[in-house]
Protein backbone atom coordinates (compact mmCIF):
# COMPACT_ATOMS: atom_id res chain seq x y z
CA UNK A 1 0.00 0.00 0.00
CA UNK A 2 1.48 3.13 -1.18
CA UNK A 3 2.43 6.11 1.50
CA UNK A 4 0.03 8.68 1.56
CA UNK A 5 2.23 10.88 4.33
CA UNK A 6 -0.95 11.19 6.37
CA UNK A 7 0.35 10.65 10.32
CA UNK A 8 -1.59 7.95 11.31
CA UNK A 9 -1.38 7.62 15.36
CA UNK A 10 -1.12 3.98 16.77
CA UNK A 11 -4.18 2.55 18.14
CA UNK A 12 -4.41 0.02 21.38
CA UNK A 13 -7.79 -1.63 20.64
CA UNK A 14 -9.27 -3.76 23.76
CA UNK A 15 -11.74 -6.62 23.17
CA UNK A 16 -13.39 -8.94 25.80
CA UNK A 17 -11.69 -12.30 24.28
CA UNK A 18 -9.41 -13.64 22.39
CA UNK A 19 -11.32 -14.29 19.10
CA UNK A 20 -13.06 -11.01 18.69
CA UNK A 21 -8.96 -9.41 19.16
CA UNK A 22 -8.05 -11.79 16.69
CA UNK A 23 -10.67 -10.99 13.97
CA UNK A 24 -12.10 -7.48 15.32
CA UNK A 25 -11.29 -4.16 13.49
CA UNK A 26 -11.59 -0.66 15.62
CA UNK A 27 -15.72 -0.42 14.84
CA UNK A 28 -15.29 -3.85 16.98
CA UNK A 29 -13.50 -2.87 20.17
CA UNK A 30 -15.02 -2.24 23.46
CA UNK A 31 -12.69 0.51 24.27
CA UNK A 32 -9.13 1.79 22.71
CA UNK A 33 -6.09 3.96 23.45
CA UNK A 34 -4.49 6.20 20.72
CA UNK A 35 -0.78 7.52 21.16
CA UNK A 36 -0.19 11.59 21.67
CA UNK A 37 2.49 10.53 19.31
CA UNK A 38 3.72 7.53 18.00
CA UNK A 39 6.53 5.72 19.83
CA UNK A 40 9.94 5.87 18.55
CA UNK A 41 11.34 2.39 18.80
CA UNK A 42 9.86 -0.66 19.90
CA UNK A 43 11.87 -4.13 21.09
CA UNK A 44 10.22 -7.69 19.97
CA UNK A 45 11.55 -10.19 22.00
CA UNK A 46 11.88 -14.05 21.82
CA UNK A 47 12.76 -16.89 23.82
CA UNK A 48 12.91 -20.57 23.42
CA UNK A 49 12.72 -23.06 26.23
CA UNK A 50 15.06 -25.89 27.09
CA UNK A 51 16.06 -28.52 29.50
CA UNK A 52 19.18 -30.46 30.40
CA UNK A 53 19.79 -33.62 28.91
CA UNK A 54 21.91 -36.67 29.38
CA UNK A 55 25.45 -35.72 29.16
CA UNK A 56 26.84 -37.20 26.17
CA UNK A 57 30.05 -39.82 26.53
CA UNK A 58 33.07 -38.07 26.65
CA UNK A 59 31.54 -34.64 26.54
CA UNK A 60 32.11 -31.61 29.64
CA UNK A 61 28.38 -30.76 29.44
CA UNK A 62 25.04 -31.84 29.28
CA UNK A 63 22.91 -30.90 26.02
CA UNK A 64 20.07 -28.76 26.21
CA UNK A 65 17.11 -30.10 24.80
CA UNK A 66 14.45 -27.72 22.71
CA UNK A 67 10.92 -28.21 24.37
CA UNK A 68 8.80 -25.30 23.26
CA UNK A 69 8.85 -21.73 21.98
CA UNK A 70 7.53 -19.08 24.51
CA UNK A 71 5.52 -16.45 22.87
CA UNK A 72 6.42 -13.50 21.59
CA UNK A 73 6.59 -10.28 23.97
CA UNK A 74 6.87 -6.54 22.62
CA UNK A 75 7.83 -3.68 24.06
CA UNK A 76 6.53 0.06 23.49
CA UNK A 77 7.34 3.73 25.33
CA UNK A 78 4.52 5.78 24.99
CA UNK A 79 5.07 9.72 26.11
CA UNK A 80 2.22 11.70 28.16
CA UNK A 81 2.81 15.43 27.95
CA UNK A 82 0.51 17.76 29.02
CA UNK A 83 2.39 20.83 28.21
CA UNK A 84 1.25 21.88 25.33
CA UNK A 85 4.66 21.58 23.60
CA UNK A 86 3.33 18.45 21.27
CA UNK A 87 -0.46 19.31 20.64
CA UNK A 88 -0.63 22.74 21.44
CA UNK A 89 -3.55 22.07 24.28
CA UNK A 90 -1.69 21.90 27.62
CA UNK A 91 -3.66 20.40 30.62
CA UNK A 92 -3.38 20.13 34.49
CA UNK A 93 -2.18 16.78 34.64
CA UNK A 94 -0.88 13.64 32.87
CA UNK A 95 -3.23 11.86 35.42
CA UNK A 96 -6.23 11.74 33.50
CA UNK A 97 -4.53 10.20 30.43
CA UNK A 98 -2.99 7.60 32.12
CA UNK A 99 -5.72 6.60 33.85
CA UNK A 100 -6.94 6.36 30.39
CA UNK A 101 -4.47 3.86 29.44
CA UNK A 102 -4.32 1.84 32.45
CA UNK A 103 -8.04 1.49 32.17
CA UNK A 104 -7.47 0.17 28.85
CA UNK A 105 -4.79 -2.34 29.43
CA UNK A 106 -4.87 -3.37 32.99
CA UNK A 107 -7.94 -3.07 34.11
CA UNK A 108 -10.19 -5.66 35.45
CA UNK A 109 -13.65 -6.01 33.79
CA UNK A 110 -16.31 -7.89 35.93
CA UNK A 111 -18.20 -9.49 33.09
CA UNK A 112 -14.98 -11.45 32.14
CA UNK A 113 -12.66 -11.59 35.11
CA UNK A 114 -9.79 -10.61 33.44
CA UNK A 115 -8.21 -7.56 31.51
CA UNK A 116 -9.02 -7.37 28.55
CA UNK A 117 -7.21 -8.72 25.22
CA UNK A 118 -5.42 -6.18 23.38
CA UNK A 119 -4.47 -5.10 19.27
CA UNK A 120 -1.88 -3.00 18.42
CA UNK A 121 -2.69 -1.01 15.22
CA UNK A 122 -0.55 1.43 13.43
CA UNK A 123 -2.30 2.87 10.19
CA UNK A 124 -3.54 0.50 8.34
CA UNK A 125 -1.52 -2.59 9.97
CA UNK A 126 -1.85 -4.91 12.91
CA UNK A 127 1.16 -5.40 14.30
CA UNK A 128 0.46 -7.04 17.53
CA UNK A 129 -1.73 -9.27 19.44
CA UNK A 130 -1.59 -9.98 23.34
CA UNK A 131 -2.48 -8.97 26.86
CA UNK A 132 -0.03 -6.80 28.63
CA UNK A 133 2.31 -8.22 31.24
CA UNK A 134 4.52 -5.27 32.32
CA UNK A 135 3.53 -1.61 32.36
CA UNK A 136 5.89 0.82 34.42
CA UNK A 137 5.76 4.57 34.76
CA UNK A 138 7.95 7.09 34.97
CA UNK A 139 7.29 11.08 35.84
CA UNK A 140 9.20 13.08 34.26
CA UNK A 141 8.08 16.74 34.53
CA UNK A 142 6.61 18.53 37.26
CA UNK A 143 4.29 21.85 38.45
CA UNK A 144 5.93 23.79 41.61
CA UNK A 145 3.34 22.00 43.63
CA UNK A 146 4.18 18.60 42.43
CA UNK A 147 1.79 17.66 40.19
CA UNK A 148 3.06 15.72 36.96
CA UNK A 149 2.83 16.92 33.41
CA UNK A 150 5.39 14.73 31.61
CA UNK A 151 5.67 11.34 31.87
CA UNK A 152 6.39 7.90 29.82
CA UNK A 153 4.34 4.61 30.24
CA UNK A 154 6.76 1.32 29.40
CA UNK A 155 4.08 -1.01 28.12
CA UNK A 156 5.08 -4.96 27.94
CA UNK A 157 2.90 -7.41 25.82
CA UNK A 158 3.16 -10.72 25.33
CA UNK A 159 1.50 -13.08 22.34
CA UNK A 160 -2.12 -14.51 23.53
CA UNK A 161 -2.12 -17.29 20.43
CA UNK A 162 -3.48 -20.13 21.52
CA UNK A 163 -1.46 -23.35 22.47
CA UNK A 164 -3.09 -25.37 19.51
CA UNK A 165 -2.07 -22.12 16.57
CA UNK A 166 0.85 -22.05 18.26
CA UNK A 167 1.77 -25.70 18.03
CA UNK A 168 0.96 -25.59 14.25
CA UNK A 169 3.00 -22.68 13.68
CA UNK A 170 6.24 -24.38 14.78
CA UNK A 171 4.77 -27.31 12.92
CA UNK A 172 5.37 -30.08 15.81
CA UNK A 173 4.13 -33.23 14.71
CA UNK A 174 6.62 -35.25 16.80
CA UNK A 175 4.73 -38.26 18.71
CA UNK A 176 6.98 -37.40 21.48
CA UNK A 177 5.00 -33.73 22.08
CA UNK A 178 2.20 -32.52 23.55
CA UNK A 179 -1.21 -32.39 20.76
CA UNK A 180 -4.08 -30.73 20.94
CA UNK A 181 -6.71 -31.13 18.77
CA UNK A 182 -10.43 -30.10 17.88
CA UNK A 183 -12.39 -32.56 16.96
CA UNK A 184 -14.09 -32.59 13.70
CA UNK A 185 -17.33 -34.49 12.66
CA UNK A 186 -16.94 -38.11 11.13
CA UNK A 187 -13.51 -38.20 13.58
CA UNK A 188 -12.99 -41.15 15.68
CA UNK A 189 -10.11 -41.51 18.70
CA UNK A 190 -8.66 -44.29 17.37
CA UNK A 191 -8.06 -42.36 13.56
CA UNK A 192 -6.92 -39.20 15.49
CA UNK A 193 -4.39 -41.52 17.64
CA UNK A 194 -3.34 -42.95 14.26
CA UNK A 195 -2.52 -39.31 12.78
CA UNK A 196 -0.74 -38.36 15.78
CA UNK A 197 1.37 -41.64 16.93
CA UNK A 198 0.93 -43.70 13.80
CA UNK A 199 -0.93 -46.14 15.51
CA UNK A 200 -4.23 -46.13 16.64
CA UNK A 201 -3.81 -48.24 19.45
CA UNK A 202 -3.40 -45.64 21.93
CA UNK A 203 -7.00 -44.41 21.77
CA UNK A 204 -7.62 -45.89 25.34
CA UNK A 205 -4.80 -44.15 27.08
CA UNK A 206 -6.26 -41.00 25.59
CA UNK A 207 -9.50 -41.96 26.59
CA UNK A 208 -8.56 -42.22 29.75
CA UNK A 209 -6.42 -39.01 30.01
CA UNK A 210 -9.66 -37.01 28.48
CA UNK A 211 -11.60 -38.63 30.86
CA UNK A 212 -13.80 -39.47 27.89
CA UNK A 213 -16.78 -41.95 28.88
CA UNK A 214 -17.87 -43.18 25.38
CA UNK A 215 -15.12 -42.70 23.12
CA UNK A 216 -16.88 -43.74 20.34
CA UNK A 217 -19.30 -40.99 20.91
CA UNK A 218 -16.70 -37.78 20.12
CA UNK A 219 -18.71 -34.20 20.17
CA UNK A 220 -17.67 -31.75 17.23
CA UNK A 221 -15.43 -29.00 18.79
CA UNK A 222 -14.17 -30.53 21.85
CA UNK A 223 -10.77 -30.17 22.49
CA UNK A 224 -8.89 -32.84 23.32
CA UNK A 225 -5.55 -33.88 24.98
CA UNK A 226 -2.94 -36.02 23.34
CA UNK A 227 -0.07 -36.25 25.59
CA UNK A 228 3.80 -37.46 24.17
CA UNK A 229 3.85 -40.80 23.36
CA UNK A 230 6.17 -41.38 25.60
CA UNK A 231 3.71 -41.00 28.42
CA UNK A 232 1.10 -43.11 27.23
CA UNK A 233 3.24 -46.32 26.97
Amino acid sequence: MPDTGKLEKMLILAFSDSEKAENGGVNDADDQFEALINPESYTLQYKLKFSQGAQGQGTSGAQLKYEYTEPEEITFDFLFDNTGIIDGQSRESVAEDLKKLKDVLIGYKGDSHEPRHLKLVWGENSIFKGRVTELSINHKLFRSDGTPIRAIATVKFKSSIEEQKRAAKENKSSPDLTHIRKVKSGDTLPLMCYSIYGDPKYYLQVAEINGLSNFRQLKPGTDLFFPPLKKTK
